[in-house]
């Protein structure tokens, strides 16, 4: 299996859930790298970067989400794997 970027843009009650930081808890849990904030628009916005595998069971869990959350669309752009990151970081 190959590396991959995903761009992601999550939709629906997904600030103010402890979405950012349960994703992170994940991402750090199946090796992805990348980071993840709020949107002004209500929306969570991501890049994803690892294993190919990882980078889609990731936004897998990312339709559920931590407890609280109602994800209603996730937009998925796959962009070429650039490996620039070295860890998961929630951006403020």
């Amino acid at each position: 299996m190959g590396k991959a970027r995903a761009h992601v843009l999550i939709s629906g009650k997904v600030q103010g859930v402890f979405y950012r930081v349960n994703t992170k808890r994940m991402a750090d849990k199946l090796g992805v790298k990348g980071w993840i904030r709020n949107l002004p628009d209500g929306r969570v916005e991501a890049v994803f970067e690892g294993d190919e595998e990882a980078v889609k069971r990731l936004i897998s869990w990312c339709w559920i989400g931590p407890p609280g959350a109602k994800v209603t669309n996730i937009e998925v752009e796959w962009e070429e794997y650039l490996g620039e990151y070295e860890s998961f970081k929630v951006l403020h």
